[in-house]
């Protein structure tokens, strides 16, 4: 695996790692990349999360937190300079191949320390049983990118303030509050972070590539799009119908429906899910004037496999969930 190295030591924020991902996904050579960052406080939420469900803005403005949103799916995660966030740039495509070799990588990095970590769930790495890291993946073309957080330490009182998870997620989980099921890694390992760091990046990887001036104006320019308003806070569409529901194992999801004389004039769905391809060309755009009842809406995906869209969910899960 090759590690992606930038030479100077300028403090970024986080929109250009994330566009540092799209970059090396698209102008590098077909391969295994991947390198680390750390960032001032920062809340990152998911693509299809609604930012004032998900963030306690108020907090973060008051407390001088970022919040920006990602194009992965998944929930929200507070990050700081007390822990670091990991890359993984990869060509397979698959979603479960590839979160299994990213997360057993990890997995095997840490038990090399002597920490007893085990990977979990649909994205988590724990250590007795408590997270000390979460990760999310999004799919472009050729390639997969998973990124995710390494809570080497943090700042529990902002991560419980700036994150505020609905009642059924937490309850799901069965925790009262958000450090409740989490660890640090400075509570399982006697190691300076840098060094931590440092060690992660050698294990990981066998060879280096060092990002060049002009290079970082490319990503410079794709990270402009996620400082501006329309992405951070996401469209609100003008829906007559809404209802919100978890699926165990999938995620939380929060469906409108704008009706028009009995067919979907709009449809648009947020949550924590896991996308695997674009929401709206791959599966909602196929809804669209279609007449809301039960088998136009069956016709309509019958060639669809909303699994290959989002991770975990079945066409008829999918058809239940905007009809009930």
């Amino acid at each position: 695996m090759i590690h992606l190295r930038i030479d100077d030591q300028r403090q970024r924020r986080l929109p250009f790692y994330l566009a540092m991902e799209e970059w090396a996904a698209a102008n590098l050579p077909a391969a295994d990349y991947f390198f680390s960052w750390q960032v001032d406080p920062t809340v990152i939420f998911g693509r299809n999360q609604r930012i004032d469900l998900e963030v306690n803005l108020d907090y973060c403005r008051e407390n001088g937190i970022e919040t920006y949103r990602r194009k992965s799916g998944g929930g929200c995660v507070f990050a700081d300079r007390h822990n670091i966030m990991f890359s993984y740039i990869t060509p397979s495509e698959h979603v479960t191949t590839t979160f299994a070799r990213y997360t057993a990588m990890i997995t095997a990095m840490l038990r090399s320390l002597g920490v007893d970590a085990e990977a979990t769930g649909r994205n988590d790495i724990t250590i007795g049983g408590r997270k000390v890291s979460g990760n999310s993946f999004y799919h472009v073309p050729g390639r997969s990118i998973v990124h995710g957080t390494m809570l080497y330490d943090t700042d529990f009182s902002h991560m419980a303030n700036a994150i505020t998870p609905s009642r059924s997620k937490l309850e799901s989980k069965m925790v009262k509050s958000v450090p409740s099921h989490i660890t640090t890694l400075n509570q399982h390992l006697s190691m300076p972070i840098e060094r931590f760091r440092k060690y992660a990046i050698g294990y990981m990887t066998d060879s280096e590539l060092t990002i060049t001036d002009k290079q970082i104006a490319e990503i410079e320019k794709l990270e402009a799009p996620y400082y501006t308003p329309e992405w951070i806070y996401g469209r609100r569409s003008s829906a007559s119908l809404r209802h919100n529901r978890r699926i165990e194992g999938v995620g939380e999801f929060a469906v409108g429906i704008d009706l028009h004389e009995g067919r979907i004039a709009d449809i648009d769905i947020e949550g924590d899910f896991f996308l695997l391809s674009d929401l709206d060309s791959a599966l909602l755009d196929r809804l669209r004037n279609v007449r809301y009842v039960d088998y136009e809406i069956e016709h309509a995906l019958s060639a669809t496999d909303t699994s290959e869209i989002i991770s975990g969910l079945s066409t008829p899960q999918f058809i239940d969930l905007i009809i009930n």
